[in-house]
């Protein structure tokens, strides 16, 4: 029995260290050849009370496109960050209605940002080209930028940050949404005023 007990606290041993180094290059595929940088989310929403907000500093860098962009320059606008990777199936299954509710909400002073996840920057460039995205979406090839967000962190890809124009998180979804759960939550954030 000892042999047997050490034999699977090796093999738990191992899946750790393994799940530790899971997603260390951009280059690798998605979840479907048995990359576990995807993380399933359920959709849940979580709307956080004025008070109870905080900011995310220094969520900052280089789009897609190769241009600077900074959250903080956003700052006065509500923001809806969406984060994706060209290998989930679940981005690309929500990209058409966040480019819609994008040109919905843009006279409403509502911008939309993207933040491309631990992937292959041809790729993602090739999934905004195939959906029309035309918002930026900053490149976080390495999942640096995610570090900003530890006070109220994505957890999953795709997740979707809205933020007030204060420039706090006043809703966070987890996992992929659609447009009926979406549009009320940017609604809510923008009649704050």
């Amino acid at each position: 029995m000892p042999r047997v007990k050490a034999a699977a606290a090796a093999v738990v041993a191992v899946c750790a260290l393994l799940a530790g180094c899971a997603g260390t290059t951009a280059s690798q595929g998605g979840p479907d050849s048995g990359d576990e940088r995807f993380i399933a989310g359920d959709g849940t929403a979580q709307v956080i009370a004025p008070a109870a907000r905080k900011t995310v500093a220094n969520v900052a860098g280089t789009t897609l496109d190769g241009e600077p962009l900074a959250l903080a320059d956003l700052r006065g606008k509500v923001v809806v960050m969406n984060f994706w990777a060209s290998w989930c199936a679940p981005c690309r299954g929500e990209a058409p209605t966040l480019q819609k509710l994008s040109q919905e909400h843009k006279s409403k002073g509502v911008e939309f940002v993207g933040v491309n996840f631990k992937d292959a920057k041809d790729q993602a460039l090739a999934m905004e080209r195939s959906f029309g995205i035309t918002y930026p979406s900053l490149f976080d090839g390495d999942g640096r930028l995610m570090l900003a967000f530890r006070d109220i962190p994505p957890n999953a890809v795709p997740s979707t940050l809205i933020f007030d124009r204060q420039g706090r998180v006043a809703v966070r979804v987890i996992g992929a949404t659609t447009y009926s759960k979406l549009n009320p939550l940017i609604n809510r954030v923008v009649a704050e005023g």
